[in-house]
């Protein structure tokens, strides 16, 4: 990450790692800046908004997916789409 900060593939894999080894302030701002410097990345919005749901922040969750599936939406993803709305349907 530090020769190259703008890999969107690394900075989600660094995310990633970071929520599955319980460093979720470090996850959560990996995914932020992640989706800051590349807001195309659809991989990134699912995984955060499943990440800010076991963290019960469903308000932060509910607008990262919504975010994620009008940018899946716009380029025409409709897998990604799909997945995110199932998720966005099941939070409470």
């Amino acid at each position: 990450m530090a020769a190259n900060p703008k890999d969107s593939f690394g900075r989600y894999g660094l995310a990633m790692e970071c929520a599955n080894s319980g460093d979720v302030e470090a996850a959560v701002s990996q995914f932020q800046q992640l989706l800051a410097d590349n807001a195309d990345y659809l991989a990134g919005y699912h995984q955060y908004g499943q990440l800010l749901t076991r963290l019960d922040r469903t308000a932060e969750a509910r607008k990262t997916l919504q975010t994620g599936i009008d940018v899946a939406r716009r380029i025409g993803n409709d897998h990604a789409r799909s997945e995110m709305q199932s998720l966005l349907d099941s939070i409470d």
